[in-house]
């Protein structure tokens, strides 16, 4: 598509120049159309070529490819939760805090102090350690993680809100 283009482009241009070399330039809106018409009519049969060869391949079911795709992001997330907490602040926590700020509309830069007590209202404080962005393990990083039924526990009551 792109060198279509290009050579069209310079189609015009090598047209052009050649009617601003000849020594009768009346001819020069004229020769300039039929460049333009042929870059064109290049263009629209490039198009409808490309539209026919797609109709014989199999239509992509895009419901099918999302729900593939959601259920794969879903089962790493699930092995995530029941790996270390390496995994688990590396991948689960900023999802889940970002889950937090825009379910309460809390941002930590803010007030942090509010920021925090709506995390404890929420979560209580053994869940709430396991959301807290700035609770992220420096030296028991290969230690497990809550595992599945935090998670759980976490987004049901991120749905609540």
């Amino acid at each position: 598509m792109k060198k279509l283009a290009a050579a069209g482009f310079l189609l015009v241009v090598g047209a052009e120049l050649m009617v601003l070399a000849a020594p009768d330039r009346s001819m020069a809106l004229v020769i300039s159309g039929i460049a333009l018409a042929v870059a064109l009519l290049g263009l629209r049969w490039y198009l409808t070529r490309e539209a026919v060869s797609g109709a014989d391949e199999e239509p992509i079911d895009d419901a099918a490819e999302a729900l593939r795709r959601w259920m794969s992001r879903t089962e790493t997330l699930i092995s995530r939760a029941d790996s270390t907490r390496r995994d688990w602040d590396r991948h689960l926590r900023p999802m889940l805090a970002r889950q937090f700020e825009m379910a309460t509309g809390q941002k930590r830069l803010k007030d942090r102090a509010a920021y925090h007590a709506t995390g404890q209202m929420l979560f209580g404080a053994q869940l709430w350690a396991w959301v807290d962005p700035e609770n992220i393990a420096r030296n028991d990083a290969n230690e497990p993680a809550p595992g599945r039924a935090a998670l759980d526990e976490i987004l049901q009551r991120l749905e609540r809100i």
